[in-house]
């Protein structure tokens, strides 16, 4: 049976009043029921295995609805739901109503993770998400452009701009007006705290909050990051960068009209579908880096947790324990084209020859950084809202980047002042 819930209480009304003489009944918070949730097939098998009732909850496409309704569900220790999908910024702002996975997981159900994702993953000691897919940003190029103009594919966010900026007006004066050097995520919103986490770290100017939970953002590093990317708008990058999306740019790159782009690996498979204006024509490398620095990538994606108040929380863990591993990971990146949380899967044959794409992207998943989500905990919402607004800020013009770092600084130190 499968619900659509938008609140608590309605779960509540829908649970069923009569269970069949199973072993157990376990309930999974899925995702949007779409084409590409995988997570109902892969649940009613393992009960279909193991003897168990498993209901299926359909949780709204947007994150911050998701989390909403999560909050309201732990927030009044409902037992409706045993298994969350969470996304790598929750376990932190989620971790005080979610079980240490450590005293319910199968043995060795653990082992062979991407260590990045399992240090997301565990908060003051205790592993409250097992990882189940993942996302790095990547840089996108138009080979065919970059042939034409004899420019390598840059390896610096200053040989990015050089590029950009050359190519871009050689275009307009042959007669394109709307190309554009390079499109990212520039709105006020998680999106732009991702760019600029890689913007700055890759500077060498630290990740805003580190792992022992001290504010690091005001450096030199952080401001030259941000003075560069700020000098990129109405340049390289349209001023309409500054409310851009994930779709938005991908809409730019798409149509044909930029040369760079910053974004997630679902990107690829939309540009080289038949008939796009770029199919063919495009690739994929690491992200820039700073003058000294190193190719940093945000990591994102969604892992499964267990609620604190569940029933039957070994069991429950038994089915997310199923749901990560190799065999459900490796057939969830054959068939939706998943990026595996379990290197080993990343020079699987069978997974390789279904999507190449996926294994050009190992080096860049291995060595992802995540957010200051899990150190900040429940912060993290005001944490990022303060990066991406400072930052927008910068991107404006309203302050310069020296005052928006400064800025950013005495916010993440007023709210850390008590500790995380």
């Amino acid at each position: 049976m499968r619900y659509y819930l938008r609140s608590s209480a309605l779960l509540l009304a829908l649970l069923p009043t009569t269970l069949p003489a199973m072993a157990a009944e376990i309930t999974i918070a899925c995702g949007d029921g779409g084409a590409a949730d995988f997570c109902p097939t892969l649940a009613k098998r393992w009960a279909d295995a193991n003897g168990h009732q498993v209901n299926i909850v359909t949780t709204p496409a947007s994150a911050t609805e998701k989390l909403s309704l999560y909050q309201q569900l732990l927030g009044s220790q409902s037992q409706d739901v045993d298994v969350l999908m969470v996304d790598i910024v929750w376990p932190g702002l989620l971790a005080d109503h979610l079980v240490d996975l450590n005293d319910y997981l199968p043995d060795g159900a653990a082992d062979g993770f991407i260590p990045s994702l399992m240090d997301n993953n565990t908060v003051q000691g205790k592993l409250v998400a097992l990882p189940w897919f993942t996302d790095a940003g990547l840089l996108y190029y138009r080979h065919d452009l970059l042939d034409k103009y004899d420019a390598d594919v840059p390896e610096t966010w200053q040989a990015l701009t050089d590029t950009a900026r050359h190519i871009q007006q050689s275009e307009r004066d042959a007669g394109n007006a709307r190309m554009h050097g390079f499109v990212f995520q520039g709105r006020a919103y998680e999106g732009l705290t991702t760019n600029a986490l890689e913007w700055v770290a890759s500077y060498g100017g630290g990740t805003f909050v580190n792992a022992d939970g001290q504010v690091t953002i005001n450096n030199p590093q952080a401001v030259e990051a941000i003075t560069l990317a700020a000098s990129w708008v109405g340049d390289i990058s349209p001023e309409g960068v500054r409310n851009y999306m994930e779709e938005e740019a991908r809409g730019v790159f798409q149509a044909g009209n930029a040369v760079f782009m910053r974004n997630w690996p679902y990107v690829w498979s939309l540009g080289q579908a038949d008939g796009t204006p770029i199919q063919g024509k495009f690739g994929v490398a690491p992200l820039p880096s700073g003058p000294e620095g190193q190719s940093v990538a945000t990591l994102g994606g969604w892992n499964w947790a267990v609620s604190r108040y569940s029933e039957h929380p070994d069991i429950a863990a038994d089915l997310v324990a199923y749901l990560t591993a190799e065999e459900q990971q490796k057939a969830h990146a054959i068939e939706f084209g998943r990026n595996p949380t379990r290197p080993v899967l990343y020079e699987n044959a069978e997974v390789l020859e279904a999507h190449p794409f996926i294994g050009e992207l190992y080096e860049t998943v291995m060595n992802g950084v995540p957010r200051p989500a899990s150190v900040t905990g429940e912060s993290y919402p005001r944490v990022s809202n303060a990066v991406f607004n400072r930052v927008h800020d910068a991107l404006s013009g309203d302050t310069s980047p020296e005052q928006a770092i400064q800025q950013l600084d005495s916010e993440l130190t007023r709210l850390g002042r008590r500790g995380w």
